[in-house]
């Protein structure tokens, strides 16, 4: 078969289907157009979901009469001009496609006129014809009128879907533009009847009027910089995360795109604070020099490539991990869910907790001695005594309106059914899982002692033999030293049996045999090498969860004051080690609305 120099009617066709998917497709490109052109006012008026019809009318700096036929011609832009242009494309279209190809498929109106024209101009052009220019009457600014999207290719309008799907598709591609340009008002109108009105406002006006009031709610505010990158935006709580992706929203240079290391970074960042499979919401604004990416990737213009990809991947981690990783700190905790999810229970077999009860002491003691007139505190089994009986840190009076030197979580009230600590704040009363947010102190102390290279071991009185499998005493057998580096000192005593001589200090009161057994678990799914280097926080977690306090275990008010202090001075402490929430705040107002006081 010869090769033959196909016709532009077919090379038409074919930049049209890498250009143009759908209605959503034809859209983008349109509205792209409008605010490259500097426009403030975009309206927007589909008919059947976009399919008949798609009419975009802006207030934009509009084209001259001269060039209107070039508008519609394939490879003609006034954004680039040369191979330099297009390696710093600061613009969001580029390519000088998008008319082009929609014009090969669809029957379009274009009509525009530059400020300071006496009058408008119109062209149209279908499947690909254009029309001479004729004198028309419009507003300055360009209006493109789109109708009968693939009237003349039937093959490729078969795979369109419903008119409510495609519909939906332009809904989503209008939001996800206004959320990065909120000083332009959009309307959007579909069939006749507005559907969506912005007004030029404010970015975070913006994002709450598109996102909704529960992002706004559940979301922290990100501002971060280094070097050339700055980082701006909001990402949800992690107690937030939801098993849907459609909340995720990044820009870089203020174009939306949909990058695998953008995602993988914002997932690592989340990785130690988020519930199994839940994914966050995010709504984030990457800016760089328009050199240090690359547009140029693919028609649709939504994937992109970093010159510097690990530099940006660092820079995302870490700007969101660090604002994640902040410890407690008054009005942050997260809002009380319908349904609590509880942490699993286990038997309670539980020594003291390995808290720093006497510390605690130390920082009641001020208070409670001015409760009972300067009398000197003792420490008993059951809490904090006096000569005139139990005096509880809880009981002391807060500060009026919140103000004062109450620390954020407050003073413990009680224990609940063995599982939960009750405490009042300034605020009102807060609620913690004891299991989930002791699991949290004790992992990120494991992880700063073993970053520090010091994993303090505590020898046990006597060891411990353990009958394991082969292929486990051969497995750790070569990495003794590497395991004792974590605190544990094990001893090879025959081809199926060790012996534990000395576990993690922080871990001391845990029972030797689990700890042991859950690492040798480990390590026999991924080996000694692995766990100790890409999976060394995974580890580290599952031995915090058989060293935290469990279940039914009663604590003295001491105790639970002393968890409180600790989970202030940790980072993350508003999640477990597997992403569930470790404590809840309910709100004065809120309990007074619960018994309808004041009503």
């Amino acid at each position: 078969m010869s090769i033959r120099v196909l016709p532009d009617v077919l090379v038409s066709q074919i930049a049209a289907g890498e250009v143009v998917e759908r209605p959503a497709s034809a859209l983008k490109e349109m509205l792209e157009n409008s605010l490259d052109a500097g426009a403030t006012t975009i309206e927007i008026d589909l008919e059947q979901g976009g399919i008949k019809r798609i009419r975009v009318s802006d207030n934009g700096s509009g084209i001259a009469r001269d060039e209107l036929a070039l508008a519609l011609t394939r490879h003609a832009t006034s954004k680039i001009a040369s191979l330099a242009d297009l390696e710093r494309v600061a613009s969001l279209g580029f390519r000088g496609e998008a008319l082009a190809s929609i014009a090969s498929i669809a029957r379009v109106q274009l009509v525009s006129r530059e400020a300071g024209m006496a009058h408008a101009w119109v062209i149209e052009a279908e499947g690909g014809r254009l029309a001479a220019p004729a004198p028309a009457a419009r507003a300055p600014g360009t209006t493109v009128d789109i109708q009968d999207l693939f009237f003349n290719t039937p093959a490729r309008r078969k795979f369109l879907k419903t008119e409510a799907t495609e519909y939906a598709h332009c809904a989503e591609t209008v939001r996800r533009l206004a959320l990065a340009h909120p000083q332009v008002a959009f309307t959007l109108s579909h069939n006749g009847r507005v559907q969506l009105r912005l007004a030029a406002e404010a970015p975070a006006a913006r994002v709450r009027h598109v996102l909704g009031d529960d992002f706004e709610r559940n979301s922290i505010a990100v501002d971060a910089a280094a070097g050339p990158l700055r980082l701006a935006g909001w990402v949800v709580k992690p107690a937030a995360a939801t098993a849907s992706r459609d909340g995720q929203h990044v820009y870089v240079n203020g174009r939306y795109v949909r990058d695998k290391l953008i995602v993988h970074a914002l997932r690592e960042a989340y990785r130690d604070v988020l519930h199994h499979q839940l994914n966050p919401a995010y709504c984030l604004f990457l800016e760089l020099p328009p050199e240090g990416v690359d547009v140029n990737v693919h028609p649709a213009k939504t994937e992109i490539r970093f010159r510097d990809s690990r530099g940006v991947h660092q820079f995302l981690f870490h700007a969101v991990e660090r604002l994640l990783a902040a410890p407690v700190s008054a009005g942050t905790a997260p809002a009380a869910p319908a349904a609590a999810q509880r942490a699993p229970a286990w038997a309670p077999q539980q020594t003291p907790m390995p808290l720093q009860v006497n510390e605690a002491l130390a920082f009641y003691a001020p208070l409670a001695a001015h409760a009972s007139g300067g009398a000197p505190l003792q420490s008993s089994g059951d809490g904090i005594q006096d000569s005139g009986g139990l005096v509880a840190p809880a009981a002391q009076p807060l500060p009026q309106g919140g103000e004062g030197d109450a620390p954020p979580l407050g003073y413990a009230l009680a224990q609940l059914h063995g599982v939960y600590v009750l405490a009042q704040n300034a605020q009102g009363l807060v609620l913690v899982d004891m299991h989930a947010a002791h699991e949290r102190v004790v992992y990120e102390k494991l992880k700063a002692a073993l970053d520090a290279r010091a994993v303090p071991a505590q020898t046990l009185l006597i060891p411990v033999a353990l009958t394991v499998d082969a292929r486990d005493v051969a497995e750790i057998a070569p990495h003794l030293d590497a395991l004792a580096g974590i605190g544990f000192d094990l001893s090879v005593t025959s081809p199926t049996s060790v012996a534990v001589r000395a576990v993690p200090w922080l871990l001391k009161d845990a029972d030797p045999v689990g700890l042991t057994r859950a690492v040798l678990a480990e390590v026999a799914e991924f080996g000694v090498a692995r766990l100790l280097a890409e999976r060394r926080n995974e580890l580290l977690a599952t031995l915090a969860c058989h060293g935290a306090v469990r279940a039914n275990r009663r604590l003295t008010l001491p105790e639970m004051n002393a968890l409180l202090r600790e989970m202030e001075a940790t980072e993350r402490a508003g999640q477990c080690n597997h992403g569930r929430p470790t404590w809840f705040q309910l709100s004065l107002k809120e309990l007074d609305a619960m018994f309808m006081r004041g009503r």
